[in-house]
This record gives structure tokens, C-alpha cells and sequence, in this order.
């Protein structure tokens, strides 16, 4: 089974104006003359992890990381506010542009793949190929499953935590609940929300139970932009048209890609990634057996620093 590649600090970080009102951070790690790659961090409102770059050889790639509008280094932390999916690709093309990349690899999971597919799908010419995890592609069905019945159902005991700051008489419609919490002027009533939506999420990623979880999700910085732009995204519909990502896959049925996916992921059930695989036959579905939806599970790890050592003489 594979491992991550050892520990390696940026060679390069970088700062970008985008708008008036946004600065996005980038980075870049590895071989600065290898092979371009592009990380596109989860959330949204995830930002970039130290971890990340273990996933590809330091000697073959050159791995571009970019905190999305909001998150991370990037400012202003946790702004909704020419905050969308179009947003994220344009910063995605301008950060190209800025490190003189032509053409690069793209690799993203959870909410990653979703704006990892929306970027392909509008510049197919710039991708190399794809390496998708954990698929969510936004649907009604996918955040009804998560925020309001389904996942609720194999974690009580979690979701008991994540209704918590919200009356009963508000419970039909948790999402939007959360939404008016989320963006209220009360700070305490905000970082609440925002502690107890990240939590959630943290503690139902593995399939093993990860001790340390909570305490990452919970974190005030980390927690406020996750569940302000997430939530943000998904009262949108991330700024999306229905099944578009499925519907768009001939735009990009020509790139190689290869998706992984856990069994018994919790976050975005594997019917997301199947859906996927039947509008797109050639991308190659691998279905981990023994995880859930974190990046970090050994079987994930194994499948996707094969998918990166495949490609990386390609």
C-alpha cells in the first residue's frame, strides 16, 4: 500500500489581488521545472493543509496550491461576498496565468471536486488530466442527505450536537437556519453556528473515529470560514445550474481522469461518484472498499498517490 511523500515546505508563496475587495494566497512546492499540478482544497472555506503536497513526488511535480476566496491566507477571512463558483474559477486562471503554467494537472476532493470539475468543464483546454475524490456535485438531494435527513440517521448521536443551536420550531429547514446564524451582526451567535456545522462534518469523515477532529473543526479561524462560505455555497446551489456538472462532462470526456471513492464516505455517498462514472464511462472509478471521505483514510492515500505517480511522466 502507498504512502505519502515526506513533509516539504513551499518554495514560493504568493499573494494575488483578484478584485477589489479579494487577495488570494497561493503556493508552490516540489520541482519548480516538474510537471504542473493544481491542489484544489475542500470546503469550500477549507484553504490549504500542510499535508497536501505528500500526495505527489517533490521530484516530479511542480504542485500549485490556492487558498479559495475567504479561506485560509487569503482576504478577507470568511467573505461572502463575490464569493462564487465562477469567482473561484476565474482565481484559478489567474493564478495560472501568474505562475506561467500552460497546462496542469487538477486535483480535488469533496467540495475540490465539484469546483475542480467546473473548471475543467469551462477550460478544458488547460487540464491535463483529473483526479477527482470524495464527488460532490451539489445536488438537493447530496445537502438535504448531509444537513437535513440521512446522514442524521447513522450519527445521532453527532448530529444531536449540530441541531443543538438550532429551536425546533426552525428544524425543517436546517440549512437556511444555519444560513441566518451564520451571516448574523452577533458574533457569539455566528462563531456558535460555525462551531457546531464544522464539528459535524469533522466527526463523520472517517470511517474510524478520529480523536483530534474535533478539536481541528472546532478551531474559531478554521471554523468560522468553513461554515460561513459552505453554507454560503449551498443556499446557492453553488451558484450552479441543476446537474450541470453531469451534464457538462462532454466538454471534458477527452481528459484522462481517474475518481476515488470510499465505500462508506457519509459526507457524499458513493452514488455521487457513480453518477459521475455513468455520464463520463472513461474516467476510471475506484471504489476504496474499507473508507469514508477523508483524504487522510490509508486506502485513500493509496488509491490517489498512485493516481499522481501514474500520471506524473505523462
Amino acid at each position: 500500500m502507498r504512502q505519502l511523500y515526506p513533509p516539504t515546505e513551499p518554495y514560493l508563496e504568493k499573494n494575488i489581488a483578484v478584485s477589489e475587495l479579494h487577495t488570494v494566497h497561493y503556493e508552490e512546492c516540489g520541482n519548480p521545472d516538474g510537471k504542473p499540478a493544481l491542489f484544489v482544497h475542500g470546503g469550500p472555506g477549507g484553504g490549504i493543509e500542510s499535508i497536501y503536497p505528500q500526495y505527489f513526488d517533490p521530484e516530479k511535480y511542480r504542485l500549485i496550491l490556492v487558498d479559495q476566496r475567504g479561506s485560509g491566507k487569503s482576504t478577507p477571512h470568511a467573505e461572502l461576498e463575490e464569493n462564487t463558483t465562477q469567482d473561484l474559477v476565474s482565481d484559478m486562471e489567474r493564478v495560472r496565468e501568474d505562475a506561467g503554467v500552460e497546462r496542469w494537472l487538477v486535483f480535488g476532493g469533496s467540495w475540490g471536486s465539484t469546483l475542480g470539475l467546473a473548471y475543467a468543464q469551462a477550460h478544458p483546454d488547460r487540464v491535463t488530466e483529473l483526479i477527482l475524490r470524495g464527488i460532490f456535485l451539489c445536488r438537493d438531494e447530496e445537502i438535504q442527505w448531509f444537513y437535513q435527513e440521512g446522514a442524521s440517521r447513522i450519527f445521532p448521536d453527532h448530529w444531536e450536537q449540530f441541531i443543538a443551536p438550532i429551536p425546533v420550531e426552525e428544524r425543517d429547514d436546517l440549512l437556511h437556519a444555519y444560513y441566518r446564524r451564520l451571516t448574523s451582526k452577533n458574533k457569539t451567535v455566528r462563531q456558535q453556528a460555525a462551531r457546531a456545522w464544522s464539528v459535524w462534518e469533522g466527526l463523520t469523515s472517517k470511517l474510524y473515529p478520529d480523536e483530534k477532529a474535533e478539536e481541528k473543526f472546532g478551531d474559531e479561524q478554521f471554523s468560522l470560514a468553513f461554515a460561513r462560505i459552505e453554507c454560503h455555497y449551498f443556499v446557492n446551489r453553488a451558484f450552479l445550474r441543476p446537474n450541470q456538472l453531469l451534464e457538462d462532462v462532454p466538454r471534458i470526456s477527452h481528459i484522462p481522469c481517474v475518481i476515488v471513492q470510499g465505500r462508506y464516505d457519509m459526507v457524499c455517498p458513493v452514488t455521487s461518484a457513480w453518477d459521475l462514472h455513468r455520464a463520463w464511462p472513461a474516467a476510471e472509478l475506484q471504489i476504496v472498499p474499507d473508507a469514508g471521505h477523508s483524504i487522510t483514510e490509508p486506502g485513500i492515500i493509496d488509491r490517489l498517490v498512485a493516481a499522481t505517480d501514474r500520471f506524473a511522466d505523462l
